[in-house]
């Protein structure tokens, strides 16, 4: 087999067998197929495209590149959730304890921010003595024994995807719908859950801008995990103003623990409740949504949910006494209050302006090796639909000396669109694809 018989093909718009894929991710994964016949065959395939058969054998043989999650020493149905990244999703900190306090088994590797899209594992490195690195023995203990536990990537995991999407990233061929599922997939399958639930966004802050491309995508990674034998169901949901009011990574970690406490905000108590509903029935828990979205409302309201929250905080090093006075964990030396310079209705508030605002203050990282100032982001006041008047508060920016905070209090300002007339609130679940 020559890789330039593969790159022929697929030009002309030929599908590549299971063996001609398989062929090219091993040759490339051990270096033996160079850079230039695997950016050939990249365009080839962002021209003429991949079908869902060549796009599960991708997938399946990126996830089998390297190590694979064992999670058979786990009891019961494991569960894991997967974000398409958005500004100001915090729904692991809340879903995570809520499924976990009904039985379900949530095993999740998780990892960090890039952008203006945050990272779970840097939220939750905002509680001191938070080991985000556990052991392989350590990971499936704690699942078992609380239900939960979530642990940064693995170095190894799927590293076909790591070199394939270096490669993509500079040869202008990331926009492509079977090669983002596959990579997408071909981790959360490398990390052993037997079901997986995707919150695939779209809007002004997520990578997929319509609901249009959002469906086709989810579509693609649903028919990927179900050809691999997993349960898996897509929740399209919107991006096109943050999610809740904190942007920011201990900011997030406080609002996620008044959501769990019953007080935090509608919109993301919503999307964890629709999320929670399909994991529990995937899980066997329920059988059926209506009942799982009362199941997952009682785990709020019982304070089962965030007693799970605190023993798993624990259970990874974190304590306890954060998690009752989570206002303690934000030490910044500005809170700055943003104020509105016009009347009317707030009409749009473009999600990836406050994302990069946040990112200016120094709480989120441009490239991998930047370090991040856990405290400071952005507090909102007001959302979309709210009436305003010109010297009202829009949004707080915390921050510190270092923070760039007058680029940021423009661009957060930028954000803001406003109307005369009060403006129809679209619903934050577009659809459900299963």
């Amino acid at each position: 087999m020559r890789m330039v018989d593969i790159i022929s093909k697929k030009k002309y718009g030929g599908v590549l067998t299971k063996e001609e894929i398989e062929f090219f991710v091993k040759g490339y994964t051990k270096g033996e197929i160079p850079d230039y016949q695997i950016s050939a065959l990249l365009m080839a395939i962002y021209f003429n495209k991949m079908n869902s058969e060549e796009t599960l054998n991708l997938t399946l043989a990126m996830e089998n590149s390297g190590d694979r999650l064992d999670l058979s020493g786990i009891k019961g149905i494991k569960v894991d959730k997967h974000s398409t990244g958005g500004v100001g999703d915090k729904t692991t900190l809340v879903l995570g304890p809520m499924v976990a306090s009904l039985g379900v088994k949530l095993a999740k590797m998780s990892g960090r921010g890039l952008g203006h899209t945050g990272g779970t594992i840097d939220k939750l490195e905002s509680f001191p003595g938070f080991s985000t690195s556990l052991s392989e023995e350590q990971f499936i203990k704690n699942v078992n024994d609380i239900g939960m536990a979530v642990t940064g990537q693995t170095g190894n995991l799927a590293p076909a995807d790591k070199k394939l999407y270096a490669l993509r990233d500079v040869t202008a061929t990331v926009d492509n719908i079977s090669l983002i599922a596959s990579s997408i997939m071909s981790k959360k399958l490398a990390s052993g859950a037997d079901a997986i639930v995707l919150d695939v966004k779209c809007g002004s802050g997520a990578f997929m801008k319509n609901e249009e491309d959002a469906v086709i995508l989810a579509t693609e990674m649903v028919n990927i995990g179900k050809g691999a034998g997993r349960k898996t169901a897509a929740i399209i949901s919107g991006m096109d103003e943050p999610l809740g009011y904190a942007i920011g990574n201990g900011l997030e970690v406080v609002e996620a623990i008044n959501t769990l406490k019953g007080k935090g905000p509608k919109d993301l108590l919503e999307l964890c409740v629709t999320l929670g509903s399909y994991m529990i029935v995937a899980a066997g828990v329920s059988d059926n949504i209506e009942n799982a979205d009362k199941m997952l409302r009682k785990t709020i309201e019982d304070g089962s949910a965030f007693d799970k929250f605190v023993e798993f905080i624990e259970a990874q090093g974190g304590n306890r006494n954060d998690c009752i006075n989570p206002d303690n964990l934000i030490k910044v030396e500005k809170i700055i209050p943003v104020l509105s310079d016009m009347d009317g209705y707030i009409s749009y508030i473009k999600s990836d302006d406050v994302g990069m605002a946040s990112m200016m203050l120094g709480g989120g990282r441009k490239t991998k090796e930047d370090v991040i100032d856990l405290n400071v982001g952005i507090m909102l006041s007001k959302k979309v639909g709210d009436k305003v008047s010109k010297g009202d508060v829009l949004a707080f920016i915390y921050a510190n000396s270092s923070s760039d905070i007058d680029n940021a209090k423009i661009k957060l300002l930028d954000a803001y669109a406003f109307s005369d007339d009060k403006p129809e609130i679209k619903p934050l679940i577009k659809r459900v694809i299963s």
